[in-house]
C-alpha cells in the first residue's frame, strides 16, 4: 500500500508524466520495450481501433525484463500481438534497443525506407514524457503523440507492479527530463516547481533507486 503521506506526491509526479494526448491516427505505432506486457496489450488496442496500419516492437533487455522476457522484450511482445490478433505482416521487430534513445534511433533507421511522417509512441504512463522528448530530440519533423493504457497509479501497481520500484521510477524519470536536455538526449521540457518539490521529497523518503548517479548513465 502506498504510504498516505506520499500519496499527494506521488498523485503530483504521475500526472506529470501522462502527457495526455489527444489520440489521433498516425503511420505507425511503436511499442517502446519495458518489462510490462501492458504496452503490447495496449499496441495492440490501439492497432485494432485504427490508429495505426504498421506496428513496430522495440527493445532487447535490460536487468529488469531479462527474467520475464529472456528472448528480448520486442520479440516477446510481438508474440503477445499476435496472439491478441493482429496480423504477423503488419509487425515489425527491432530487437537490439537497450535505452530509449536506442529505441527511437533504431526505429528510426528500420523505417527508413518508409515514408514516416507521424508515430503513435506506446508506453509505461510514467515514460511518456521522456519517450516524447527523446523522440523530438533524434527525429525531428515527425509528429509524435503518446499513448498509454489509462491508469491510475493504485491501478497500476494493482497487479504485479511493486509500488516502491515505480515510485522510484518517477522521481528517476524527473530527474531524467532535465538532465537528459541538458545532456542532448532530449529536448528541454518545463519542470512545475511542485514536481520539483514533490520528486524531492520522494526521494528524501529514499525512493533513488533510478535515480543517475554517474556522468553519461543513459539506463531506462
Amino acid at each position: 500500500m502506498l504510504p498516505e503521506h506520499l500519496r499527494a506526491d506521488v498523485a503530483t509526479l504521475w500526472e506529470y508524466h501522462d502527457l495526455r494526448h489527444e489520440p489521433r491516427r498516425s503511420d505507425v505505432g511503436v511499442g517502446l520495450g519495458s518489462r510490462d506486457p501492458g504496452v503490447a496489450v495496449h499496441t495492440a488496442e490501439l492497432f485494432h481501433a485504427g490508429r495505426f496500419p504498421l506496428v513496430v516492437f522495440t527493445g532487447a533487455n535490460a536487468p529488469t525484463t531479462i527474467e520475464r522476457f529472456p528472448r528480448g522484450e520486442a520479440v516477446h511482445y510481438r508474440d503477445i500481438a499476435l496472439e491478441l490478433g493482429v496480423p504477423d505482416d503488419v509487425i515489425l521487430v527491432e530487437p537490439e534497443a537497450r535505452n530509449t534513445g536506442d529505441n527511437i534511433a533504431f526505429t528510426r533507421r528500420l523505417l527508413a525506407g518508409r515514408e514516416i511522417r507521424s508515430v503513435t509512441l506506446v508506453t509505461r504512463p510514467y515514460q511518456q514524457r521522456r519517450a516524447y522528448a527523446t523522440a523530438k530530440r533524434l527525429w525531428p519533423g515527425v509528429d509524435f503523440v503518446c499513448a498509454s493504457k489509462a491508469a491510475s497509479f493504485e491501478d497500476h501497481v494493482s497487479g504485479e507492479e511493486d509500488v516502491e520500484r515505480v515510485i522510484s521510477m518517477l522521481v528517476g524519470e524527473t530527474q531524467r527530463v532535465t538532465e537528459y536536455a541538458v545532456r542532448g538526449f532530449a529536448i528541454p521540457q518545463h519542470v512545475p516547481a511542485g514536481v520539483e518539490r514533490a520528486s524531492g521529497r520522494l526521494a528524501e523518503a529514499g525512493f533513488t533507486q533510478r535515480l543517475l548517479r554517474r556522468p553519461g548513465d543513459h539506463s531506462m
